[in-house]
């Protein structure tokens, strides 16, 4: 076989491995060493798998994402997530579909210091699923609120996906950052949006609840405070370059215990929990990165990334078509795969593709974030609903998928604006200093 056979089988074997339910790092791991090895033989494999394992394990620029799952964690544990809900529903409750709103707006506050769509979601379904039951809204909208609000998790930063795509492609992770605001900002005013027309066409689906004075209204700002301060000193740090990704990580996480010592939020047993919930989460990205890594140049010594950007050269297409054609095979691996895993397993694939038909790798990754989240509330493996479900078990599995549809559809226009304007996504990058 030529080299790019091999490089296509070995593709093959990783997704036929993958729909055995095998953990993704693993498989990665394990068909790229199985595949450097058959090219390079067994002395080059053997030192690959040891030189990748110890370059992503003892990585500086990796100790950013345990740090920011610690700010996330801490942030969960000292009552954060609870404040941010509660303020956003005394804004937005009395107003019919307003604590579905509140739950977008409690997604995206909480993204801003989580990282994570899985724990967002969780998080979300926990607080915010038993009081629209409560006040009697339709449960395929509840639910589906939640499970498309916690993908805001993988887009506004910081965001897990953003710092591991960073690395791969050796892209500034503050770039990737900054990318993911205002795109983010637009997906949650367009899930608002999207909310706002369904409950306006079919009123019984969510009742208006209690109102609530102007005072309420500003004493409940106070529970966005903490979210707001952690965002600046994270963020504006980074924007401004004060510190560092890294260095901002180690703030931020350091910053959140304060706060929540200071304000005696957080009990030991808290603080534990948050300590083990980072190291297992901070493991399996890890071990996903270290795969990715072996499978990456498994494949750079097939050639598959390279003989597919001069495949994609010689057509005739435009390059737009081209990058619709590699957005449709995102969306449709998403359908069958975990966002995380599917980028980290594609990027070393199509980001040189990409590269190759020049867009700008910054850009990309905001478009294949988007996509991911796309994939993350789509069936049929569509994790965020099954993590919903996993909280609300009395709620069927289809009533979820259908309350997600008209969200996917307000995941379709900000892909289409992000496609047709993408200064949405570089405009802060490029303030960057």
């Amino acid at each position: 076989m030529s080299l790019t056979q091999i490089g296509i089988t070995g593709i093959i074997i990783l997704i036929i491995f993958l729909f055995s339910n095998m953990p993704v790092g693993f498989v990665m791991g394990l068909v790229g060493l199985g595949g450097f090895v058959y090219v390079k033989g067994l002395g080059p494999g053997l030192n690959l798998l040891a030189s990748d394992v110890f370059e992503i394990f003892s990585s500086y620029g990796l100790t950013v994402i345990p740090l920011f799952v610690l700010m996330g964690q801490l942030s969960f544990q000292s009552g954060i997530s609870r404040r941010l809900f509660e303020a956003a529903y005394v804004m937005l409750g009395n107003r019919r579909g307003g604590l579905a709103m509140a739950t977008i707006g409690t997604c995206a506050g909480f993204s801003a210091i989580s990282g994570s769509t899985n724990a967002t979601a969780a998080t979300m379904a926990t607080v915010t699923l038993p009081e629209m039951k409560k006040y009697g809204y339709d449960m395929g909208l509840a639910t589906g609120t939640v499970a498309a609000g916690g993908s805001l998790g993988i887009l506004i930063p910081p965001s897990t996906v953003f710092i591991v795509y960073g690395i791969l492609t050796e892209q500034s992770i503050g770039k990737l950052f900054m990318a993911g605001i205002l795109p983010g900002i637009l997906l949650t005013f367009l899930f608002m949006a999207a909310i706002y027309i369904v409950v306006t066409l079919n009123p019984s689906l969510a009742p208006a609840g209690p109102k609530t004075g102007f005072k309420e209204k500003i004493s409940s700002f106070m529970g966005i405070l903490e979210t707001l301060f952690l965002f600046i000193i994270v963020m504006g740090g980074i924007f401004f370059g004060v510190f560092t990704p890294t260095e901002a990580a180690a703030i931020g996480a350091f910053a959140t215990l304060f706060l929540a010592i200071v304000r005696k939020q957080i009990s030991w047993r808290g603080f534990i929990k948050a300590l083990s919930a980072t190291t297992q989460t901070s493991c399996m990205v890890m071990v996903i990165v270290a795969g990715a890594t072996i499978f990456g140049h498994f494949m750079a010594v097939t050639r598959v990334p390279f003989e597919l950007s001069a495949w994609a050269g010689s057509l005739s297409l435009p390059s737009s078509v081209i990058m619709v054609i590699i957005i449709l095979i995102y969306l449709f691996g998403g359908c069958f795969m975990d966002a995380f895993a599917l980028i980290m397993l594609t990027v070393p694939i199509f980001a040189p593709l990409a590269e190759t038909l020049g867009f700008d790798l910054i850009w990309f990754g905001v478009v294949i974030v988007l996509i991911g989240e796309m994939g993350v509330i789509t069936p049929p493996v569509g994790i965020n609903v099954y993590v919903v479900h996993g909280v609300a078990r009395d709620v069927p599995l289809e009533t979820i998928f259908k309350g997600v549809m008209p969200l996917f559809a307000a995941l379709i226009i900000c892909n289409a604006l992000i496609l047709l304007f993408p200064e949405i996504a570089l405009f802060l990058p490029n303030l960057m200093r």
